[in-house]
């Protein structure tokens, strides 16, 4: 009896330890694997790449992973740190894609989503979602996705965009007639645009999800688990 009486215990002692530290208060910022660096622990190439992001059209938007205060660099470019001559040729090619696309804001910002999605990317859709929003998509189509189902309701261009990206993540490829609605909808430029927003947020969630990047404020992950799980 005194036994049964101690694994009881015993067990609601790893019971209560289990949930606390599985709280996502304290799991979060502790799982990530790069340290978040300071100036005084950059080398000389890595200062220049935070001068080069920071310097770049991403510190004019808010709450942008590279306009902190305290000269860190949230992620994905304190993980692109580890790697700054490779990281400076990344974000140039991010800055161009997010800022120059000739798709535009807000179709631009969904296919990040789409991706984000597919990849389960928590921070990329935390940081993505209120700028898709910012720029004109509908909160609904933006919950549709995130619920990994197709949005009902898109505008025509946005229904072109999301079967392009879809079928290009599920298939690794797009049908003749899906290729045909993006050259007549955006011309052969807005294919390359469309490729390219999609092939790079891949990179960024690969490098978010081997990070384990936090969402700002140990907050809970924005985006449901899906079934089957990715």
């Amino acid at each position: 009896m005194r036994c049964f009486q101690f694994s009881m215990a015993a067990m609601a002692c790893l019971l209560v330890a289990n949930l606390t530290t599985s709280s996502p208060v304290h799991a979060q910022e502790s799982q990530r694997r790069f340290k978040v660096l300071t100036p005084s622990e950059m080398t000389q190439a890595q200062r220049d790449l935070v001068q080069n992001i920071r310097s770049g059209p991403r510190a004019a938007v808010a709450g942008s992973a590279a306009n902190s205060n305290n000269g860190t660099l949230g992620s994905p470019f304190n993980v692109f740190l580890r790697s700054p001559e490779l990281g400076d040729h990344l974000q140039k090619v991010g800055s161009h894609i997010r800022f120059k696309s000739t798709l535009g804001q807000k179709l631009n910002e969904m296919a990040i989503l789409i991706t984000a999605r597919h990849w389960t990317a928590q921070y990329e859709w935390f940081a993505h979602h209120r700028l898709a929003l910012q720029a004109g998509l509908d909160p609904q189509v933006a919950e549709a996705i995130a619920q990994g189902k197709r949005p009902a309701n898109m505008k025509d261009d946005e229904a072109i965009v999301y079967n392009f990206c879809h079928e290009l993540h599920t298939t690794t490829r797009v049908s003749d007639a899906t290729y045909k609605a993006v050259v007549d909808a955006f011309g052969e430029q807005g294919v390359m645009d469309l490729i390219a927003v999609n092939g790079y947020y891949v990179l960024v969630a690969m490098t978010l999800n081997v990070d384990r990047t936090p969402i700002p404020g140990d907050a809970p992950p924005p985006l449901p688990a899906l079934t089957p799980a990715r």
